[in-house]
């Protein structure tokens, strides 16, 4: 991203980015859109708490209720379904532990978020296999309701989109499954809204995760969308905000900012054009490279490329040494880079699993970064087929 001069000479670009870097971790944390940090600033200026009844306190309510009605807009739902959260983490922890569920059946490849929050329940964990494009198995999601005990709530948690290969699961087909059998179901659509259509409604599911941090707007806040004949018990006691949901002082500036990215939202399609076009350049240039999940419907802007024999630690630390930044695998592992539990799920062994990058583009992705990101992918290659060769 190119153009960007210094601001407050800490050498960071207009969009957040140091200048120079070309950055394409998007899935990992987007870029806070300028109408969004404006509006941060301007909330975090204002005095006001929302439970207050006095003018400035209705004053911080509006914004807070306008924000509500954005979020809600943005995937089709009703405002008054709409719950604010920290952030996605605690969103997909409050659908799985907060809803009265007596079990769960969770997707191979869902974000930690979900796996350890589920793992750590006390509750029946059962998984739903996937295959080597990362797709649910909807016939064995068939078998583990049609098996699961009628003594208590099943809650099924299947992502719409994945945050490592961008595919997107058929998520309102298992919803009709879950109907069918008396259970509910739970979808992290973190990495899909702002990338591609999300409604609430359409895919038919009970309670729906959202993070502003993915999709132009602050880190730190997020939301749970809880369809009105759900239940969802306190995740914190105390003054009953959030419909008595979730106490505590809401989060103005950040809430705020949400509504703002949420408003400025639409979809990404047109990184499609730009990312396939970096495929095919690695498919011309690599022989031996291997797209992942390139057979199924993906995320516009997601990109996961093994490159077998060299490591994706390797690959991560020299494109970012050459001013690339990219990932390995989901980016919320307290900056480790190990080898991919998503693509071990769908069946590739640790080789694969872990030579693989992901390039994830966004709202201000030029065709420049791709250039660039090419050359310096390209380069390393070269490097160490020379380096072996030796």
């Amino acid at each position: 991203m190119g153009g960007k001069s210094p601001i407050g000479g800490l050498g960071v670009g207009p969009k957040g980015i140091m200048s120079g870097f070309t950055y394409l971790d998007y899935n990992a944390t987007a870029p806070v859109r300028p109408e969004a940090a404006a509006a941060i600033a301007e909330a975090l200026g204002r005095v006001g708490n929302p439970s207050s009844v006095h003018k400035v306190g209705r004053a911080a309510r509006a914004a807070v209720e306008n924000a509500r009605a954005r979020v809600a807009g943005l995937v089709g739902s009703k405002p008054s379904e709409v719950v604010f959260t920290s952030g996605g983490s605690e969103a997909n922890m409050a659908a799985l532990t907060r809803t009265g569920a007596a079990r769960l059946i969770v997707s191979a490849v869902e974000h930690d978020s979900v796996t350890e929050t589920a793992a750590g329940s006390g509750l029946p964990v059962e998984t739903v296999p996937v295959d080597d494009n990362g797709l649910v198995d909807l016939a064995a999601l068939e078998r583990l309701l049609a098996d699961a005990p009628r003594d208590g709530l099943t809650l099924v948690s299947l992502m719409l989109a994945n945050n490592e290969t961008g595919v997107i699961e058929p998520v309102a087909a298992a919803a009709s499954i879950a109907r069918r059998h008396g259970a509910r179901l739970h979808c992290d659509a973190v990495q899909a809204a702002g990338k591609i259509p999300v409604d609430f409604n359409d895919l038919d599911v009970d309670y729906l995760t959202l993070s502003a941090h993915k999709l132009g707007g602050p880190q730190g806040i997020g939301a749970l969308v809880v369809r009105e004949v759900c239940a969802l018990t306190p995740m914190v006691r105390g003054g009953g905000q959030e419909q008595g949901r979730r106490s505590g002082t809401e989060n103005v500036p950040g809430i705020v900012g949400f509504g703002v990215a949420a408003a400025l939202a639409g979809s990404l399609e047109g990184n499609s054009v730009l990312r396939d076009a970096w495929e095919a350049r690695v498919r011309a240039a690599a022989p031996e490279a291997i797209i992942l999940s390139a057979g199924a419907a993906r995320l516009p802007n997601t990109s996961c490329v093994a490159l077998p024999g060299i490591g994706s630690e390797t690959q991560v630390m020299a494109l970012d040494l050459a001013g690339i930044g990219v990932s390995a695998g989901s980016a919320c592992s307290s900056g480790k880079v190990k080898a991919s539990r998503v693509l071990a799920a769908m069946g590739f062994d640790k080789d694969i699993a872990g030579s693989a990058i992901r390039v994830s583009l966004g709202w201000a992705t030029t065709a420049e970064d791709m250039d660039r990101l090419f050359a310096a992918w390209e380069a390393l290659r070269e490097r160490m087929a020379r380096r072996k060769a030796g």
